[in-house]
């Protein structure tokens, strides 16, 4: 089961930009998106036709990274070697990485878009490989050789590959007690793995769709409204469920499931 094959999985992000040109020309020059539609004040963009991110613009939006929010919003590629040519195309483009990891679960890197927003892109391992601690899978940070992934791949990235998905949004939050209430009592959402920092929720046993870390958000109370960064988060569910939803999380994020 893939991360959008889930009973709960994300549809699309919402992101408030100062500079919407700037930041939607990043997402399409690194990490392969197209342009959808542009209404309004928002842009969207996305995967061919399905839309994975809105841009709306407020040039007098301020940056504030210790407030609750976004910690990153994650892109999954549907195969290893749509990785190995992702690193390639970001090493031909001078992308700087913040770093680059190997869950266990999964392969990941780590960036920045032009406003400080936080990027992975990033690959599961089947679920067949996946290291078990009980029902839930086991999660670790450990080094990815890059060199490995980039020769195991005779790809080449030209735009994001058909099958990409937001897999999930790590978000900064408060503290994780009040998060494990709204994303499983109030979302659905079961929680994965559990720490006094950081918590992560899945559905249909995926690694998490959501998580919520508080390394530098302790005790932050909602998002100021004229913050840059993540407004609104869409999760899709399955037919027959419990109907459509529209909340505020605790951090002042519009959550929506549909």
């Amino acid at each position: 089961m893939a991360s959008s094959d889930a009973p709960l999985s994300v549809g699309a992000v919402t992101l408030l930009t100062r500079n919407r040109a700037k930041v939607a020309l990043f997402y399409e020059n690194v990490v392969g998106l197209n342009v959808i539609s542009s209404s309004g004040d928002t842009l969207t963009l996305g995967q061919g036709d399905f839309p994975l991110l809105h841009l709306r613009e407020d040039p007098a939006a301020k940056r504030r990274p210790t407030e609750a929010g976004l910690f990153h919003t994650a892109f999954v590629l549907p195969e290893r070697e749509d990785l190995g040519a992702w690193v390639s195309h970001a090493n031909e483009q001078n992308v700087k990485l913040d770093g680059a990891a190997d869950h266990l679960v999964s392969e990941a890197l780590y960036l920045e878009d032009p406003e400080g927003n936080g990027v992975e892109v990033y690959v599961d391992r089947d679920r067949t490989h996946w290291q078990m601690e009980g029902s839930n899978p086991k999660l670790a940070t450990l080094p990815l050789d890059l060199k490995e992934l980039v020769n195991s791949s005779k790809k080449h990235w030209q735009s994001a590959p058909p099958g990409t998905v937001i897999g999930h949004v790590h978000l900064q939050v408060g503290d994780v007690a009040t998060t494990d209430s709204f994303y499983c009592d109030e979302i659905g959402f079961e929680r994965m793995t559990e720490s006094p920092t950081v918590n992560f929720y899945g559905s249909g046993g995926y690694h998490h769709h959501i998580a919520g870390n508080t390394w530098r958000s302790l005790r932050a109370g909602k998002r100021s409204e004229d913050s840059t960064g993540l407004l609104q988060i869409d999760f899709l569910a399955e037919p027959g469920g419990s109907g459509d939803k529209d909340m505020v999380d605790p951090w002042g994020v519009v959550v929506t499931v549909r």
